[in-house]
């Protein structure tokens, strides 16, 4: 468990520093970091929020911020965010072998880069296609860097018919691929009023009021109006799509879809809210993405339902891996604005 919210660290070590008993007090500047005293040699303290005079050891600096993140919650205990915790030995050797790279840097590390493409056409770290689980076979998976090529993925299950070009990348996290598939819906349904001579400077998205805080950011941060459908009992907590319905209007760039909710884990029913209108859908499965496929792959979900243009889910959530990563997938180049994609040159 955290530290109590009520009782103020700092104010508690503050006071046994400057107990009578003590016979001393430490300096007044500031309010010092708590004191590492695992050996006298390495005592040290340091003030919070300025630059220390002088440095200290580095055995002292560890233990320093060892013992505050110690007043952190056990991650083992957290049930209420679905992360991983746990990865095998050899993923934290290679964590640690390459953690003085900088993996941005594509010319230096194209290594990396590598990795990354095969990722998002396999999944990180299982031996299966995210773009095959999602039902994007016999598509193309592209990855918008320079060195980007087309690669057909083996099929596996049942697809859409006509040939795609499928587009995607790795992000940190949920929230960011949820940003840009926002983005994306954003821009096009942009594009879509300006080409009809329409007004484009009032767009809106509906999800449910279930949604993880993500959704309501990618709404305030890009000038969206937030539409939130009321949830119910008598629908397990997450969108009716049948309530949508009435929060759907010409302005409406998309409906978010979750499949996860984080109030309960209950799928919304993306079949369903693709017949009852037809709009471009998201399906945020941040905690769903790596489950409904090997649990229910009869589900209806996924880039088989035609009015799906996006996925995204949590590699760090059911993915096996530490956090942060998430992938975010486009069932078409179509669906993803150029002006969302960089391409570097030499």
């Amino acid at each position: 468990m955290s530290l109590s919210r009520h009782i103020d660290p700092d104010e508690v070590i503050q006071k046994s520093k400057d107990h009578p008993q003590t016979g001393h007090r430490l300096s007044h500047e500031g309010r010092a970091v708590h004191q590492s005293w695992s050996r006298d040699e390495d005592a040290a303290g340091v003030p919070k929020y300025r630059m220390p005079d002088v440095g200290i050891p580095s055995k002292a600096a560890y233990q320093l911020l060892h013992d505050e993140t110690a007043l952190d919650g056990n991650p083992l205990l957290n049930l209420a965010s679905f992360v991983h915790t746990w990865m095998p030995d050899e993923a934290t050797k290679l964590i640690m072998e390459n953690i003085n790279k900088n993996q941005v840097d594509l010319d230096e590390y194209p290594a990396a880069t590598m990795i990354h493409n095969r990722c998002v056409s396999m999944g990180e770290f299982i031996p299966l296609y995210i773009s095959h689980r999602w039902n994007l076979i016999d598509h193309q998976i592209i990855i918008p860097h320079p060195q980007s090529h087309q690669r057909p993925v083996a099929s596996l299950w049942k697809a859409p018919t006509a040939s795609t070009n499928a587009i995607g990348t790795s992000t940190a996290g949920s929230s960011e691929a949820i940003m840009l598939a926002g983005l994306a819906l954003k821009k096009r349904w942009q594009n879509a009023r300006r080409a009809a001579d329409k007004p484009s400077s009032n767009p809106n998205i509906v999800f449910g009021s279930n949604a993880q805080v993500a959704l309501e950011k990618f709404a305030r941060y890009f000038d969206v109006e937030c539409r939130l459908v009321p949830v119910k009992a008598s629908n397990n907590y997450v969108m009716d799509p049948k309530d949508a319905l009435a929060f759907i209007d010409e302005n409406t760039i998309g409906v978010m879809v979750i499949l996860g909710s984080t109030y309960t884990g209950h799928f919304e029913n993306v079949k369903e809210m693709s017949e009852l209108r037809a709009l471009r859908f998201f399906s945020h499965a941040a905690s769903g993405g790596f489950i409904a496929p090997f649990a229910y792959p009869s589900l209806q979900w996924s880039f088989d339902v035609p009015r799906v243009v996006s996925i995204n889910t949590s590699g760090h959530k059911f993915g096996l891996v530490y956090a942060g990563i998430g992938w975010v997938i486009w069932r078409d180049e179509q669906y993803l604005s150029k002006d969302l994609v960089f391409e570097l040159r030499e």
